[in-house]
């Protein structure tokens, strides 16, 4: 066993990493790191409840994440564009997040709360997405399926020719990207979606994801695919990459703030947080791996799944009932 001076817990050496690893190889395929049911984890299973569990949990994020984004930019599936933007509006949102963690949700109780809230939100919002607009399912389907049959057929053929998979593979190309569109196009299918809208969106998920610990991936990647339009083909990437850069300034920040909290544990375990991002490297990189194997649809109903299973259990604790 091992002793974790900031989280106060004592834990075998291999769980953190086994446990990261499992939930980022299923979560990463949909643009998410993981960090959004390894904080439940943190909480539920290890005890870990102070605030300084949302720092550990983004310093999960950067070690995890590159390992994704390099899979998915070598497959030529990253919108920079898309990325940037959604960078320069996670990035004051999550340090108002930190000092909303740090000052108003440090009980637990509390925040666990806060966190079935938006564990509640983003379930819903998938599901609510996988059963409207029936009428277009067929045409999302008929896509899904194309597209993964031109991974095969691109496959073989780069095997024939002694290429990778990766560099046979369609690429995005950005069509217009200005302060007002962004556009690109994606196995012959042209994409186009609003900067502004982008931008607050990402503002107001970098205050969720602040607060939460999660850089803001799990909220801004259904976002994305629910009410822009957007493949989570090419979502995926971006998400991954705007999460990573926000979580870096998260650990930062509340690595800088800690000193001006001497009773409260507020900077990340960093040991604790290095394991899991061992484990969640491993997972993000063949989830990234795998993920244009496996249909959009399948990916979203396992993550709606998992995240409104841990909703409920958090509303049923703070409620008593379990």
């Amino acid at each position: 066993m091992l002793v974790f001076r900031t989280a106060g817990i004592e834990v075998a050496p291999w769980i953190p990493p086994l446990v990261a690893f499992v939930i980022s190889f299923f979560t990463s395929m949909g643009g998410v790191s993981g960090a959004f049911l390894l904080l439940p984890f943190q909480m539920s299973v290890l005890g870990y409840t102070d605030p300084s569990v949302s720092a550990t949990n983004q310093l999960f994020n950067i070690v995890a994440i590159p390992s994704g984004v390099y899979r998915y930019w070598k497959e030529g599936r990253m919108v920079w564009p898309l990325t940037w933007a959604v960078v320069a509006g996670t990035l004051p949102g999550v340090f108002i997040g930190a000092i909303v963690r740090v000052s108003y949700l440090p009980n637990p109780k509390h925040f666990k709360l806060f966190a079935a809230a938006v564990l509640l939100y983003i379930g819903l919002r998938m599901v609510q997405d996988l059963h409207k607009n029936k009428a277009g399912a067929h045409t999302k389907a008929d896509a899904e399926k194309k597209f993964r049959e031109m991974v095969r057929r691109h496959r073989a053929q780069g095997a024939q020719a002694g290429q990778g998979t990766a560099e046979a593979l369609p690429k995005v190309k950005v069509t217009h990207f200005n302060m007002r569109r962004l556009g690109y196009t994606f196995y012959e299918e042209v994409y186009d979606t609003p900067f502004w809208g982008i931008f607050a969106l990402a503002f107001i998920v970098g205050i969720v994801g602040g607060i939460y610990g999660i850089g803001g991936g799990a909220i801004i990647a259904p976002f994305f695919v629910t009410f822009f339009g957007l493949p989570v083909y090419t979502v995926a990437g971006a998400a991954l990459m705007g999460t990573f850069v926000t979580s870096v300034a998260g650990v930062a920040f509340y690595q800088g703030i800690a000193p001006f909290h001497p009773n409260m544990s507020v900077a990340p375990d960093w040991l604790l947080g290095v394991l899991f991002g061992f484990g969640g490297m491993a997972g993000m990189y063949l989830g990234a791996r795998c993920q244009k194997y496996v249909p959009a649809r399948a990916i979203k109903w396992m993550l709606a799944g998992i995240i409104l299973f841990t909703a409920v259990k958090y509303v049923a604790a703070f409620f008593g009932y379990s």
